[in-house]
């Protein structure tokens, strides 16, 4: 079948509709039907009417779990074996952060069939690179099957400041009070359905609505995050030991199973401070609320389809896409660029900030130890190949055809088996070529017969996991797991042993007592590398957040940007860390009232600025919290006027800034910290500040420079030698007059 068979005769057979409802960073034990004490009433009835399956795996990471579900196929064998920000270039097919035409997606076979395709939410399946506003397309949702799209690209975006794609272009977020990304997401979802319902109701529809909770930044009106207090002065701890009692309660986990010890690092809540505990104890509150606030979303969507009476006859997949995140790290985080430039966040400075936790101006992120509750029984996080990174909530909602509803099903079975599901269920066969390219074939297998038939044997046999060097195997009940240290040979990694079929939570390793079934699972492993292009195996992490492989950018050391430019995503920006580099902005000032943003690069967690404000000319460095402030000495004239700002950058992640207006120098700083791995996750703006402001200096929203830019030159320069650079920047700072102020630098 080809795509000519544009409205295939088998899917008028039905009009099943097909919604997959996608949750980020939800733990195993998470929701209330598995087990958990925040409040999720409506994915409750979800399950009290379809079934939950306790024994389901995703990838322990974002974009592959995605790719996975979205066509039936393993992620390194499509090319989405990492994160789609980055793209590792030709040489690594395996991780190109984008789906090979060879393998249609769900959205793009069902097109053949006649139905409506909408996505709504994450999409985080295009690469860093391809993300901006001038392409390329070819990996957007329209390009991959869906009719119409709303939502972000990338791996998240802010819930108050979103960087929002409708169809094929940008927009600004609706202007709207107490505006949030998730209810928005909703709006637009049962705005595509009615449309849609209102003048094509005979054709099915499939909905892909992929929220940005859980993950972070965890954001979420005040109310909600109230509505857990004191809930969790226990500490996790003792939340863990009352999930886990629940799940044997509800029976989504065998009876037998035992709960593993705190993995790791994580400290008894006992052993904590005050502080840390008042600080640990926010963070969960507002993990909880908002939780729960992306329950009233799908509960809007639920209560939408049964008022145009379409809920019994829609298929719905509700499902995670990985295990509790471990991002936060140790103390969670209220400033998201920390984890990923591998800086901890200190318990002082989160106990000043801790009635802020969830506020418009925080990106916070729970840490590891509640991290592992969300994972309970099991043990580690996403990005792990232990059940705590892949073993996730999964409910199948379907009344026509479910008979024991609310019941557990045990059956092993992956992401890449929904796809075949669903194909199955609507007798609908993948193509075997598309668009004129062979696809490759399935790689999962239809679970359908779960949906009726309690007892019957999972038909999957193996499934292999890998995530920047941590693997996995599954086999016939039994387990071979292994924890990469990076930067160690992956040789020299300690594989552990599980008989997951009688040990439900991996225990109890048995390597020791079985070593030859290790050797076994280890070969079936390397067979399934191989088979599913997983080698080779790369532990890189935050490198990978400025990959050399630039794709829009490559081999270019000076970019032109130009006024009315939509904002540019991070992974398609130049990249500005650990270079020296120029910005040129030729400006036209009507009068001494211009002001305003020439250029902002990130938003309140990190970045940089450029702006004129009461006729100087600033330039601020936002040094996760930090800012390095350099402004002119003298004020800049009206007319047209050349402004520059040079960055000289010294050792691994210092530098002189010095500011020129007209080619005279009238500023210079020492700027003793720059991110090394990630400037900012939100990208940049020409002549504005468009979404989460850079400064807390100017006003918002966008502050946008009321006289005339010309163009703004970035300029990427090769850098001199550090002790050279460090000599000049000593003198410049000798011989200026400045102010420290809190962290602030002013060289007057």
């Amino acid at each position: 079948m080809n795509s000519s068979d544009k409205h295939d005769s088998s899917s008028k057979k039905s009009a099943l509709n097909v919604i997959y409802i996608v949750l980020d960073d939800v733990g195993f034990s998470d929701l209330g039907c598995y087990g958990s004490e925040i409040e999720t009433p409506h994915i409750d009835t979800l399950a009290a009417n379809g079934l939950r399956y306790n024994n389901f795996s995703v990838t322990p990471l974002c974009s592959p779990t995605r790719a996975c579900l979205l066509t039936g196929r393993n992620c390194h064998a499509v090319g989405v074996g990492l994160v789609s920000e980055a793209d590792l270039g030709p040489e690594h097919s395996n991780k190109r952060g984008r789906i090979t035409p060879a393998a249609a997606t769900l959205a793009e076979i069902l097109n053949m069939h006649g139905f409506a395709t909408f996505a709504v939410g994450k999409w985080h399946l295009v690469p860093g690179h391809e993300a901006a506003s001038s392409g390329p397309f070819d990996n957007w949702p329209l390009s991959k099957g869906f009719q119409r799209y709303y939502g972000f690209l990338l791996g998240f975006t802010d819930q108050y400041t979103p960087d929002i794609i409708y169809d094929n272009h940008r927009i600004q977020k609706p202007d709207k009070e107490n505006y949030h990304l998730s209810e928005d997401l909703v709006d637009k979802a049962m705005e595509f359905m009615t449309d849609h319902l209102s003048v094509t109701p005979e054709r099915p529809f499939f909905l892909y609505l992929a929220f940005g909770a859980q993950h972070q930044p965890h954001q979420v009106p005040r109310k909600f995050i109230d509505k857990y207090k004191g809930v969790y002065d226990i500490g996790w701890d003792e939340i863990r030991k009352e999930r886990f009692k629940r799940q044997r309660e509800l029976r989504v986990i065998p009876l037998h199973t035992e709960l593993v010890d705190r993995n790791p690092g994580i400290k008894a809540w006992d052993e904590l401070t005050d502080k840390e505990k008042i600080v640990f104890t926010r963070f969960q509150q507002t993990f909880a609320g908002f939780l729960t606030h992306t329950d009233e979303q799908i509960g809007r969507i639920l209560d939408f389809l049964k008022s145009k009476n379409q809920l019994d006859q829609t298929i719905v997949v509700l499902l995670a896409d990985n295990g509790g995140s471990q991002e936060g790290d140790w103390n969670g985080s209220i400033n998201h660029s920390t984890y990923y430039n591998g800086i901890e966040e200190s318990i002082d400075n989160l106990f000043e900030k801790v009635e802020d936790i969830g506020a418009p101006d925080t990106t916070p992120n729970y840490p590891k130890g509640w991290a592992q509750v969300s994972n309970t029984p099991f043990k580690y996080y996403k990005q792990n190949t232990f059940f705590g990174g892949i073993h996730v909530p999964l409910i199948i909602h379907w009344p026509q055809t479910i008979r024991d509803a609310g019941a557990v099903r045990s059956q092993f079975y992956h992401a890449i088996d929904i796809t075949p599901t669903i194909l199955d269920v609507l007798n609908i066969q993948a193509p075997k070529e598309y668009k004129g390219v062979q696809q490759m074939p399935l790689h999962g297998i239809s679970m359908a017969d779960t949906l009726t038939n309690p007892d019957v044997l999972s038909k999957r046999r193996t499934q292999y996991f890998e995530m920047i060097g941590h693997r996995a195997i599954w086999h016939d009940g039994w387990t071979a797991v292994t924890y990469h240290e990076k930067g160690t040979a992956f040789n020299q990694d300690n594989w552990e042993l599980y008989y997951v079929e009688k040990d439900f939570s991996q225990k109890h390793n048995l390597t020791v007592y079985y070593p030859q079934k290790l050797i076994e699972l280890q070969k079936v492993w390397w067979e399934e590398a191989q088979k599913y292009n997983v080698l080779p195996l790369d532990d890189r992490t935050f490198e990978l957040l400025t990959p050399s492989y630039q794709g829009l950018l490559t081999g270019r050391s000076v970019c032109t940007f130009y006024p009315g430019m939509a904002h540019l995503p991070a992974g398609a920006a130049p990249i500005m860390i650990r270079t020296s580099y120029s910005i040129t902005i030729p400006i036209f000032r009507w009068n001494s009232s211009c002001e305003g943003v020439l250029i902002a690069y990130g938003d309140r967690s990190s970045g940089y600025t450029l702006y004129i404000k009461n006729n100087y000319l600033i330039y601020e460095y936002n040094y996760v919290g930090t800012v390095y402030k350099i402004q002119s000495a003298t004020e800049v004239p009206n007319g047209y006027v050349n402004l520059k700002f040079k960055f000289k950058k010294i050792g691994f992640n210092q530098g002189a800034g010095m500011l020129y207006i007209n080619d005279q120098q009238v500023g210079i700083g020492y700027i003793p910290k720059t991110l090394p791995f990630l400037l900012s996750h939100e990208g940049l703006d020409i002549g504005r500040d468009r979404l989460a402001p850079v400064s807390t200096n100017y006003p918002a929203p966008e502050f946008p420079f009321s006289g005339q830019i010309e163009k703004v030159i970035v300029e990427l320069r090769e850098n001199k030698t550090g002790s050279i650079m460090f000599s000049e920047c000593k003198k410049a700072e000798k011989e200026s007059i400045y102010i420290n102020v809190n962290g602030t630098i002013i060289f007057l």
